[in-house]
């Protein structure tokens, strides 16, 4: 890992566990903000999700903030300490977006310096967004499963060419070879 890496995760990741942690303790404060969007978003989670997983989504506006909190948390360790990285910053980026939804929507705003402050905080989330996703397809200078695994059709279909071209050449020799045989049969009898 180089030092940039090592720097820029925890770096990352210390707003999510913090505010994360916050919101795993002490909900109430965010309900207000929070229940316009959950309110349209557990509806749509319960249609979308399969059966074991609806049956199971908390339906109060507390509970959802303290999962996403604790999922800000997870991914937020995740991503610092290095331990399923990749995972810790998709989730944290899909916890982003209720966060900047709930809290930052500055389109409701009727006075102009809170539309801006809240605006600068939702562009500011977007920012997060962007470094996130970043941090999520960083595979450290090694080849993705994508590439790998485009890779690694690329080397089959040529060792499959390759394989078939060596056997019609020994084919092609085997059939030669049986000829000559046959030849050297037929001129056995006519000398014999």
């Amino acid at each position: 890992m180089t030092v940039v890496r090592a720097l820029a995760r925890p770096l990352l990741s210390a707003i999510f566990v913090v505010q994360g942690a916050n919101s795993v303790r002490n909900p109430e404060p965010l309900v207000s903000k929070a229940q316009p969007v959950t309110d349209r978003l557990v509806p749509m989670l319960k249609k979308a999700a399969p059966a074991q997983v609806a049956d199971r989504l908390p339906e109060t506006t507390v509970n959802l903030i303290r999962l996403n909190g604790a999922a800000q948390v997870i991914g937020g360790l995740a991503l610092a300490t290095g331990k399923g990285r990749r995972l810790g910053a998709t989730l944290l980026a899909a916890s982003l977006v209720p966060t900047t939804l709930a809290g930052h929507a500055f389109w409701q705003e009727d006075e102009k310096a809170a539309k801006a402050q809240q605006r600068i905080q939702f562009l500011k989330n977007l920012g997060l967004m962007g470094g996130l996703l970043l941090a999520a397809v960083d595979t450290e200078g090694k080849p993705g499963v994508a590439w790998r695994a485009s890779h690694g059709a690329k080397a089959a279909k040529r060792e499959t060419k390759r394989g078939a071209k060596a056997a019609k050449r020994e084919t092609r020799q085997l059939a030669r070879d049986a000829k000559a045989a046959a030849r050297l049969a037929k001129a056995e009898l006519h000398l014999g």
